[in-house]
Formats: C-alpha cells, sequence, structure tokens
C-alpha cells in the first residue's frame, strides 16, 4: 500500500504532494515502483496533530481521489470522518482506512451500507493530539488485540462481510516504542481471525531504535517491513514502494530456494 499524504504537515515529507498535480504525480510514481494500491490521507495523525474539519479535509482530498480512481489500482481513504468516508466511497474508492475503527457516529452503518467497500480497522486511544499520553496498558498485545476483534465482531454483525475487513494494530498509535515492539512480538504468536496490515514506515520507534531522524529510516523501515510481514501482517503500509518491493522480491526467492 503506497502512501499519498494531501496533509501540509505530514510527519514524514512536510507536504511535498500536497497539491493535485504533485500528489497524482507521486501515486504514479508509487504504482510504478509496485505497490498494489494506494491509500490517500488529507488529515495528519501524526502524535499531535490537530483536527482538520470536515469542509477541508474533503477539499483536499476530492480533486485527487477523482485522478488517482482513474488509475485502475484499488484506493483507499484515510478518514475518520462519517460524511469524507461516504462522499469518498459515493466517489468510487474501494476502502476506508479509520484510525479510530469506525467509532464516529454513523460510520458502521454507512459501511454496512456499501456490500463492496473494505474497511481498515485500526487501534488507538483518544486523539492524536493526545494519544501519546494514554499509554498505560496491562497488557498491549492481549488489549489491542481484544479491542480490533471486538471492532470486527460489531461491524460484522451489522452487515460487513468478514472478507471486506482488514486490521491494523497501530504501531505508533497511544503506544511507547517498547510497547510497539511487544505488540509485533504478540501478533507473530497470536494471529488475529482478519488479516491485519503493518504500518512501521519511517515512525518514531525505528528512530529510538537507530537513532536516525525521520529523513533517513529507509533501511530501518525496510527492517521493520520484513520483520512485519514474517510476523504475519497481509498488507505493508509504506512511503518507499520501489525498495520494499526489492527487499520483499529477494526474501521470498531466498525463502523458497532449493539445493
Amino acid at each position: 500500500m503506497g502512501i499519498v499524504n494531501l496533509t501540509p504537515d505530514s510527519f514524514s515529507d512536510g507536504g511535498r504532494h500536497g497539491d493535485e498535480a504533485a500528489a497524482l504525480r507521486h501515486a504514479e510514481t508509487l504504482l510504478r515502483e509496485g505497490a498494489d494500491m494506494l491509500d490517500l490521507g488529507a488529515e495528519s495523525s501524526r502524535p499531535g496533530a490537530a483536527r482538520v474539519g470536515e469542509v477541508d479535509e474533503w477539499a483536499r482530498l476530492a480533486p485527487v481521489l477523482r485522478g488517482v480512481l482513474k488509475l485502475g489500482v484499488p484506493v483507499s481513504v484515510d478518514t475518520c470522518k462519517t460524511g469524507v468516508m461516504q462522499r469518498a466511497l459515493d466517489l468510487g474508492a474501494d476502502a476506508i482506512n479509520d484510525i479510530t475503527a469506525l467509532r464516529a457516529p454513523g460510520a458502521e452503518s454507512l459501511l454496512a451500507s456499501y456490500p463492496d467497500a473494505g474497511v481498515i480497522l485500526m487501534h488507538m486511544r483518544g486523539e492524536p493530539a493526545s494519544m501519546q499520553q494514554l499509554t498505560d496498558y496491562e497488557d498491549v498485545g492481549a488489549e489491542v488485540l481484544d479491542f480490533l476483534e471486538e471492532r470486527a465482531t460489531k461491524i460484522h454483525a451489522l452487515g460487513v462481510a468478514s472478507h471486506r475487513i482488514l486490521l491494523d494494530p497501530g504501531f505508533g498509535f497511544a503506544k511507547t516504542a517498547a510497547q510497539n515492539l511487544a505488540l509485533q512480538a504478540t501478533l507473530a504468536m497470536h494471529s488475529p481471525r482478519h488479516p491485519w496490515l503493518a504500518g512501521w514506515s519511517r515512525k518514531s520507534t525505528l528512530g529510538w531504535i537507530s537513532g536516525a531522524p525521520v529523513t533517513e529510516r529507509l533501511p530501518a523501515s525496510l527492517a521493520a517491513a520484513l520483520a512485519a510481514v514474517r510476523a504475519g501482517a497481509r498488507l505493508l503500509r509504506v512511503h518507499d514502494v520501489s525498495a520494499t518491493v526489492q527487499v520483499l522480491s529477494v526474501w521470498r526467492a531466498m525463502e523458497n530456494a532449493r539445493p
């Protein structure tokens, strides 16, 4: 999953793809590099980020979404606002990627009313502005898995088919660096009932481990991506598609080689 940030305050690229033309060029580049799908987001969810109004979010998102939908690949929209979800699905988006796991009023029933739409349910406490003060867990792995399975069970009961549901443990969202590592270790030992997505790319935990600033975390991101796949992740949400594709291709070839 190639990331297309449409925000002026993204932690990873600082808004370099914020205008329509730049965003579309970036989307096309990600596809040439080997992305299987694209994820568009028009509101930053980095720690401490301020909320964006629905009108502003849609104004950023709509023109790029219209263009990306012509590229012939699955497209998800990263939003937690029910109104933006509906507009995006009406326009033709294939999936909703929600950091709040469809907890906004009306979000659950909305997704149930679009029988072909996929949904990614992520674990997070609080909001981006306050989430890093909410890291008090007794067992982070068990608590995150219980939350995600509970959310998946609830929306399935409302009519969202099981095969439409993907889970995201929310690395970096209301979790310390050590908790992020413990969470992935739990996922490696106890796979959830639904496939899960790993979003490690360029995150602060990788800087905590490596000492590298965000602009120099490619090696760390590749190592994390490979570790996530070995732990069972079915989808990788990444900024650096070409490098990630190369790493996975070589690893798979070597894993499958026979004397």
